[in-house]
């Protein structure tokens, strides 16, 4: 199996003098035998990353060494198929007019493999991908799930030491999506193979992962587990882009090193546990507090101080989302067990868990201009 190491990892489309970074300086570490997913919005670099590490980019500046080996760096490239590695494209890319067994068998033939233990290596490789008693069948004869799973298998007939994927998940419906990722994580363990995953999609990167890259304009912002990536993000941004955020204003009374309390409304609440160090006392702040972190009640009380209006409610199923309005026009999304029902227009008061919060310095945002 292989790990990868970039360094100082830079690509400019246009030349460096343009200005249009599409990755600047990436440094990340994926060790051998983890699910790492390259996480962000569209123009974030995560598909640049990708193409890089597969060989099919020359770097800028900066390398990428695989087992110690350098691979990638703007002096050479090594050929996609002298990596070890895998690829899974967003689209499938499987032949339509070969049948499964032939789809998978291509790269061992392209390997000269004896005719013998081909097969038997397609044979088994499909009963890994749960495609066994399949291999006869056309593309157009296979749903969507299993023309993924035909893609998978030609990459992983090989035996590479680092498979690629890139947003594989896309094209099929929720529930085919939800189950598939419980495949691939199922199928990366009984494997030991690392895996590089791009998405966009948060919910499956945290389902995934080992590790989350959290990438944005063309910079790594966070990397960590999915638990530090979501419950402690690194910045505004990641905790924006990391599932639904509240951003409460703020001031802070006390900064880094000290206990601190953050005036909201009006009120100082205590027991924030994550100040940054760049957030000094007497500095405007925002406050991110997740749906789940806020806790409605009819009545006030010592918890539950901040008063508030329900303006909009939403039946989810397995959970109630509301969306309340402070006295000061912020408006904030709260989630309750589905149990739990206030009817819009009701006056709420709402309590803070302040220790799964995050707090960060207030950035203005840039003025428009007038249309």
């Amino acid at each position: 199996m292989a790990g990868i190491i970039i360094k100082c990892l830079s690509k400019f489309y246009g030349g460096k003098d343009s200005g249009m970074a599409a990755l600047r300086g990436l440094d990340l570490e994926i060790k051998d035998n983890q699910f790492v997913t390259l996480l962000g919005p569209s123009g974030c670099g995560k598909t640049t990353t990708l193409r890089l590490i597969a060989g099919y980019v020359t770097p800028d500046a900066g390398t990428i060494r695989v087992d110690n080996t350098v691979v990638s760096s703007p002096e050479g490239v090594a050929p996609p198929d002298r990596r070890g590695m895998g690829m899974v494209f967003q689209n499938y890319a499987v032949w339509p007019h070969k049948t499964v067994f032939e789809n998978v068998v291509f790269g061992l033939k392209l390997r000269k493999v004896p005719a013998v233990e081909a097969r038997r290596k397609v044979l088994d490789t499909l009963a890994l991908v749960n495609l066994g008693g399949l291999e006869n069948r056309l593309p157009n004869e296979l749903s969507g799930g299993q023309q993924q799973r035909v893609a998978l298998a030609r990459s992983l007939v090989v035996e590479p030491g680092i498979l690629l994927l890139d947003e594989p998940l896309s094209n099929l419906d929720a529930k085919l999506r939800e189950k598939m990722r419980v495949e691939l994580k199922q199928l990366q363990r009984r494997t030991g193979i690392t895996f590089v995953y791009v998405t966009h999609d948060q919910a499956e990167a945290l389902a995934l992962s080992d590790q989350i890259a959290v990438m944005h304009g063309g910079e790594l912002q966070q990397y960590g587990t999915p638990d530090e990536v979501y419950r402690r993000p690194a910045n505004k941004i990641v905790a924006d882009f990391m599932g639904i955020v509240n951003f409460l204003p703020g001031e802070v009374r006390a900064g880094a090193g000290e206990a601190p309390v953050v005036i909201i409304d009006g009120m100082e609440f205590d027991g924030f546990a994550r100040l940054g160090d760049s957030v000094k006392a007497g500095q405007a702040v925002d406050i991110a507090v997740r749906p789940e972190n806020l806790r409605l009640a009819r009545a006030r009380s010592e918890e539950h101080r901040l008063s508030a209006r329900v303006t909009e409610r939403t039946y989810l199923g397995n959970l109630s989302e509301y969306w309340v309005e402070l006295p000061t026009g912020t408006v904030l999304r709260a989630q309750t067990h589905p149990l739990e029902q206030f009817g819009v227009g009701d006056e709420v008061f709402l309590a803070i868990d302040a220790a799964e919060c995050s707090v960060f310095p207030h950035v203005a945002e840039p003025a428009r201009a007038a249309a």
